[in-house]
């Protein structure tokens, strides 16, 4: 008998061992990464739609020239060697060079000696190349725009920096010069939407064409919560091009997301990251955080040390993430999502996502970063 209580006493004993052990996986599964997964639960970049949105069709005027990118250099190395950035005048004046510098030491950064961000690299001649670096204390977000560093070893030139950031904070605003946004949240990150990845589960970011899409009048000035301004140009140029009635609600720092009750299986979606797309489209939203200031819609995406998203799309699936018109299956996808869009016209400081009960569980609690 005393054998017999022993083994069961040491089953026993086993067994809660196990339970514990499994508890700890458990608990340890569901942490994040804020380097990967950045800002807190209630941010603005991880909240989910709630059921208590309320939808305004966006009736964004059709492109010719297809979905384009906005990328933004994301630099999380803080224990990287510091680079000094010194103002460059050149911004987004192509007849000038972001490689030159012609005024001060603006601040410092960590950032990997060997990493070069300049016009062999860009999308595009003078692109809002946002810069988000990662302080030494692990924690200070700093931004600006538009960076270059167009030397291995040498230093960085910038034009505009933003106020000091807490990855583990809001985050809200930054260095997308339209909308006073951040170049971190929002961004679809390298592994995102890749084979195998799981869904998106944050807010993204996105561009339109202000001249044709957005009103400016002197009530909202082309803005709306979370941005706290729209482009300096707005007055003269925004909604300029419009043609259709204005959909008042479509802003600088609008929320736009798929209806919950839109049928995506419906949709008939051709390629697996265009549903995959939709569904974060559905699930999070998007904010319209710059004035892509042509004939398109853009999407912000990464670009950095850990690889640049765009690039793992085409090696993924065998195709650009730009697409022309719509001359194929991504393009007609990407058709299918920004033909759809609404606003969330309630969304607001007290019902971020519109409120009530999010479609989402919220972000989980961050892991320990020694």
């Amino acid at each position: 008998m005393k054998a017999k209580i022993n083994s069961i006493g040491l089953t026993f004993i086993l067994g809660f061992a196990i339970f514990l052990i499994g508890c700890r996986s458990v608990k340890n599964e569901i942490t994040r990464d804020p380097l990967k997964w950045p800002f807190s639960q209630h941010s603005i970049w991880n909240m989910p739609i709630g059921d208590g949105a309320r939808y305004v069709k966006a009736g964004l005027e059709q492109v010719s020239n297809g979905l384009s990118l906005d990328e933004d250099l994301i630099v999380l190395t803080p224990d990287a060697p510091m680079l000094d950035i010194y103002e460059s005048s050149a911004g987004w004046d192509q007849h000038k060079d972001r490689c030159m510098a012609d005024g001060p030491l603006l601040y410092k950064v960590p950032f990997p000696k060997d990493l070069v961000y300049d016009k062999n690299v860009w999308l595009g001649t003078t692109p809002n190349a946002g810069l988000v670096s990662l302080m030494p204390d692990g924690k200070t977000i700093k931004q600006s725009q538009p960076f270059a560093r167009c030397e291995s070893g040498k230093t960085g030139t910038s034009l505009a920096v933003y106020d000091d950031q807490d990855i583990y904070g809001e985050g809200m605003y930054g260095a997308h010069g339209g909308s006073g946004l951040s170049a971190l949240g929002g961004c679809i990150r390298v592994g995102e939407l890749m084979p195998g990845s799981g869904p998106i589960r944050h807010t993204m970011k996105m561009n339109i064409w202000a001249g044709k899409n957005i009103k400016y009048d002197e009530v909202n000035k082309g803005h709306t919560w979370p941005a706290p301004r729209a482009d300096g140009y707005a007055a003269d140029v925004y909604g300029k091009e419009r043609v259709k009635p204005f959909v008042n609600e479509v802003l600088m720092g609008a929320l736009m997301a798929l209806p919950g009750s839109m049928n995506l299986d419906a949709m008939a979606f051709e390629t697996e990251p265009g549903k995959r797309l939709a569904q974060a489209f559905q699930d999070y939203g998007a904010y319209i955080v710059d004035d892509t200031y042509w004939d398109t819609w853009a999407i912000e995406t990464e670009w950095g040390p850990n690889g640049r998203w765009a690039d793992q799309l085409k090696k993924a699936y065998g195709f650009e993430f730009e697409t022309e018109s719509a001359k194929n299956a991504w393009a007609r996808d990407m058709q299918r999502i920004f033909s759809n869009l609404h606003v969330i016209a309630n969304n607001t400081p007290n019902s971020i996502g519109g409120g009530g009960t999010p479609r989402r569980a919220l972000a989980p609690p961050f892991k320990t970063i020694k």
